[in-house]
């Protein structure tokens, strides 16, 4: 039987992938689930786990990590889908983006979004040479997510040994807070739309809530959404978690486009249901 939906996640199914079959059920849609790990190419064809057919749409909820060969091929697995007529949400091409952050940059500075000067080189010479520029700068993981790995560098300040960040150090200028308080904002965008933003402050300057941030609720309207919608666009997203934060000298900065994005934090503070407005939107598609 082809299923409507095959959700592509890790085990066990987990909060965000219960929501959303649920969500989708409620819709009338069949949804069948597998691991991208244990999916094969065979030939030309995509073997999918278990006895699945090729759905009519997949969405991808997480890529699981693995060596450079194994990650490449859970992408080609998403790109053979798309090749087979199977609509993939959100793309391979677009996940490809959204994972390397300094493709991410390179894509929001293309469309003159605002996002703060960043650098991602190769060698301790180049990095040394910004630290020493006299700025505060955050070092990021070039992948990562949920604020894992991220590292303050002050002028001057010591690095780390280049293997410790897979030898690339991705280093954005730290942006001060606009009025003294460590926060940030997270919108979801699904289709082009913003339907559900937070405010997330912190203790101190990573506010991620599995960080131990707190989430408040925000408008998902004026120029913050503006700005998550012009952002998920840049990439080719059909929905994405957008970072954004206020810089007290250049306002709204976007820090990250989240091509899978998780969002218990912000249900909590959010009246709507977010996994069924992303279901009826899946069920558009």
């Amino acid at each position: 039987m082809r299923p409507d939906v095959l959700i592509l996640a890790g085990r066990p199914e987990g909060w965000h992938g219960a929501r959303l079959r649920l969500a989708l059920e409620r819709l009338g849609l069949t949804v069948a689930r597998a691991d991208l790990s244990a999916c094969a190419l065979v030939g030309g064809e995509v073997r999918l786990e278990g006895p699945h057919e090729p759905p009519r749409l997949a969405l991808v909820r997480s890529v699981p990590a693995g060596s450079f060969e194994q990650v490449t091929l859970r992408l080609g697995i998403l790109h053979a889908l798309e090749a087979q007529g199977v609509v993939v949400v959100n793309s391979a091409r677009t996940i490809e983006r959204c994972v390397d952050k300094s493709m991410t940059t390179l894509l929001l500075a293309r469309a003159a979004l605002p996002t703060p000067p960043t650098w991602t080189v190769q060698t301790v010479e180049q990095a040394r040479a910004l630290v020493q520029a006299g700025e505060r700068l955050v070092l990021k993981p070039l992948f990562g997510a949920q604020g894992r790995g991220l590292r303050l560098v002050e002028p001057g300040g010591e690095l780390p040994p280049p293997e410790e960040y897979g030898g690339v150090y991705h280093l954005q200028r730290f942006v001060e807070p606009a009025d003294g308080v460590w926060r940030d904002f997270r919108v979801l965008v699904v289709g082009g739309r913003a339907v559900a933003a937070m405010a997330r402050r912190g203790m101190g300057w990573i506010t991620n809530i599995g960080q131990g941030g707190m989430a408040e609720p925000v408008a998902t309207e004026g120029p913050l959404a503006e700005l998550a919608v012009a952002a998920t666009a840049a990439v080719g997203a059909d929905h994405a978690g957008v970072d954004l934060i206020a810089d007290r000298d250049r306002g709204l900065q976007i820090l990250e486009v989240n091509s899978m994005p998780a969002w218990q934090g912000l249900q909590g503070v959010s009246r709507k249901d977010i996994a069924l407005h992303l279901a009826r939107h899946l069920a558009a598609r």
